[in-house]
């Protein structure tokens, strides 16, 4: 029996994009047929679009494939997961819907991967970083900072896009974490990984659906779930705080001993409650922050909740996890 490939596609309002990327899976679909002799699934999940997305992809697939229907937008890193669950090939690949993934990317990576037996992941690195070159640095500062101390590196600049064995999607879906950041938990989980380089294409249609409080707010996911740097690094700013507020008092203590300077009133203690009080707030809203995803792992809510699924054969089935 020949192999199969699952393809994972997550899409949250990419109904203008539907038909093109349908047309691109079609194409990959029969590329991989004539070079690997595999067969293709095609595993689209609706993070809860609001377009009608979902029709669109219905009405174009073709072949053998199947929408997962979330019941609300979770978020792409539980989409991800979602489509994992579904999987059941010997190879799974995953890609977005956006037309930014190229077909001959793909070819590449799942060739790197059938090619040799000791790889079990195959990941693409962006080798161009969108925007200015402030934002490439504080990115670079990033994946320094989260990987310090770490047993694993996350790979700069590498995300989603990658194409693994149906053993490893399987050992995936045995991580729950409710606050993901699959990038960590992509290196977490360990495996023989390898890099392909890889230019992003210009997407088909709309903008990115990541802003940059998006970004923040993703970076800030990722160091509360994989490092303990910034409480270390908030620790140390501390400690700093109390040496030079002990060296500004020897300092005091000896201008009024030996010069008989006065000691500064006002200022000197308005200076040391904004400083000291700045630094309170800061640590008591870090710990807020890992406070709060314990108590989202705590709650043991499923990671995303299914409204239906839908197939090529037009078969629906009853909601689940």
């Amino acid at each position: 029996m020949a192999e199969m490939l699952d393809i994972i596609a997550p899409f949250f309002n990419e109904a203008e994009s539907a038909i093109a990327f349908v047309g691109l899976l079609g194409r990959l679909e029969a590329a991989v047929a004539e070079r690997f002799g595999m067969t293709v699934r095609k595993i689209l999940v609706d993070d809860g679009s609001r377009d009608g997305g979902a029709e669109t992809f219905a009405g174009a697939l073709s072949g053998s494939w199947e929408i997962v229907r979330l019941s609300r937008n979770f978020g792409k890193e539980a989409a991800v997961l979602a489509g994992l669950d579904h999987s059941r090939g010997d190879f799974v690949l995953i890609m977005d819907s956006d037309l930014q993934h190229s077909m001959d990317i793909s070819l590449k990576m799942i060739g790197e991967l059938v090619g040799d037996a000791e790889i079990d992941v195959v990941y693409a690195q962006n080798d161009r970083r969108e925007g200015s070159w402030r934002r490439s640095q504080l990115a670079r500062l990033f994946y320094t900072l989260i990987n310090s101390s770490q047993r694993f590196d996350i790979p700069e600049n590498a995300g989603d896009f990658r194409v693994m064995r149906g053993a490893v999607a399987r050992a995936l879906t045995s991580v729950r974490d409710k606050r993901r950041f699959n990038k960590g938990l992509f290196a977490w989980a360990g495996f023989r990984q390898k890099a392909v380089l890889y230019s992003p294409e210009s997407r088909a249609s709309g903008t990115s659906k990541w802003s940059r409080f998006n970004l923040i707010a993703f970076s800030l996911e990722g160091f509360t779930s994989f490092s303990v740097i910034p409480l270390r690094a908030i620790s140390l700013v501390g400690l700093l705080a109390a040496f030079a507020g002990l060296a500004y008092g020897v300092k005091v203590l000896f201008e009024v001993l030996f010069y008989g300077i006065a000691v500064p009133g006002y200022p000197s203690i308005m200076v040391a409650v904004v400083l000291l009080g700045g630094l309170n707030l800061a640590l008591l809203g870090l710990i807020g922050e890992y406070i709060w995803v314990t108590l989202s792992e705590s709650k043991d809510r499923p990671v995303y909740i299914v409204r239906d699924v839908l197939r090529g054969d037009a078969e629906q089935v009853a909601p689940g996890k």
